[in-house]
């Protein structure tokens, strides 16, 4: 049996206000050249298919698009996509069972039966192969919000709800499969030890709960196809339990990220391999600086020059971080300027201001964009400026949780 292994689309995504709907074209159409190719049985994609909760129209095409030609293409493929924290659980579901017909599997939340009964059946989807034959099961573990885990049979306690859903949905897998049929859990979520890309990825951790603990995933499992985090990598160096990272860079400093696609093979219920399938950039991300502005304004004239016959739309994007003395007044003018007819499109001009002393007696204070601060952050900055001290650990926790509330209430179609 062959998958792929895929995650964080981030659908409808922008860059600093400029929409790459063109380069997630390019990621779908090589994808469906890969499936061509390889040929896998199952395709798993682990949330954060879009990038917000309400994604664009054009975002949602690009995406049920994909779906039809994968399945008019190879129609013994099955498609598991789960939500991410990024991701309307509600709205990845919505089209299930129009989607089912195309042998695509949504899966945005889990749901309770009575008295604290998980609904496993929804989350248990048969990998087969283009004959029907059961080759696999897939455990779908949508990101697992706090309203979703705990409640009245189920207690309070966030990170113990999340292990009984796990334990209870294990249990049912092992009830369900043949021995000699692996089980694939495909899951999104922050891992403990995960390396996280701070400009991108919205924390999962949520008041005082820690990251989770590989341990959910006994061994039993015979491969964790994990999502959320932007970079490639293996959880506490197993080859079973990965992050095949996000193809394409979701910010600058995700520029060295060696994008791409898992596939994983499986002789009956034996992990056989995992390989890389590297996603070709269909524009580049190109970073300047920190620099001084006149060596900075050297390199941008020695930057390449428009060639008419190129696609524009190919042309790197690009970001400058220019060193500072004191505030200049017309810095954007000069910078564009200089990059008059070059062949980059500017989306972003950061200046850090260097030998000014902070508030807190810091010789080198940066300027943070608005952009660049998460909701917990702007949360803490207003505490401290309201109360003149730092918020407590417990407010934060609870700051946290309301977030969550909000966005879910949010999801809702």
């Amino acid at each position: 049996m062959r998958l792929f292994h895929t995650s964080d689309w981030h659908l409808g995504q922008t860059l600093h206000g400029q929409e790459r709907d063109f380069e997630h074209a390019c990621f779908l159409d090589w994808l469906l050249g890969q499936l061509k190719l390889r040929e896998p049985d199952a395709l798993l994609i682990a949330g954060d298919v879009f990038d917000t909760v309400n994604p664009p129209v054009k975002a949602q095409e690009r995406l049920y698009d994909f779906i039809v030609k994968a399945h008019e293409q190879q129609p013994g493929l099955t498609i598991v996509m789960i939500a991410g924290n990024h991701d309307s659980g509600s709205r990845i579901e919505l089209p299930a069972a129009l989607m089912r017909r195309l042998r695509t599997h949504a899966v945005g939340r889990v749901q309770w039966l009575d008295e604290g009964q998980l609904d496993s059946e929804r989350l248990l989807v048969p990998l087969t192969n283009a004959k029907g034959k059961v080759l696999a099961w897939c455990l779908a573990l949508p990101f697992l919000r706090p309203a979703e885990v705990t409640g009245p049979h189920l207690g309070e306690d966030y990170l113990r709800g999340i292990g009984q859903v796990h334990e209870k949905l294990i249990a049912a897998a092992l009830d369900r499969r043949d021995p000699k049929q692996p089980l694939i859990a495909i899951s999104h979520a922050h891992m403990a030890g995960g390396s996280i890309s701070e400009d991108s990825e919205r924390s999962l951790i949520i008041g005082n709960a820690e990251a989770l603990p590989a341990s959910l995933f006994g061994a039993e499992i015979g491969y964790v196809a994990l999502g959320h985090l932007h970079k490639p990598q293996k959880v506490n160096g197993e080859d079973r339990i990965r992050y095949c990272g996000s193809p394409l860079p979701l910010s600058f400093s995700e520029i060295k990220y060696p994008h791409q696609i898992l596939e994983i093979e499986f002789k009956g219920n034996k992990l056989l391999s995992v390989e890389s399938r590297h996603v070709p950039r269909a524009v580049a991300l190109q970073r300047l600086g920190p620099a001084p502005l006149a060596e900075l304004l050297t390199q941008l004239n020695e930057l390449p020059a428009v060639d008419l016959l190129d696609d524009p739309q190919r042309q790197p994007w690009l970001e400058v971080r220019v060193q500072l003395d004191e505030p200049q007044a017309d810095l954007r003018q000069q910078i564009e300027t200089a990059l008059q007819g070059k062949a980059v499109r500017l989306i972003r001009i950061a200046a850090e201001y260097a030998g000014r002393a902070g508030a807190d007696g810091d010789d080198d204070t940066r300027l943070v964009e608005l952009g660049q601060l998460k909701p917990e952050d702007l949360f803490a900055r207003a505490w401290e400026q309201a109360y003149g001290n730092a918020a407590d650990e417990q407010t934060l926790a609870d700051f946290a949780l309301l977030l969550q509330d909000v966005q879910q209430e949010e999801e809702q179609p």
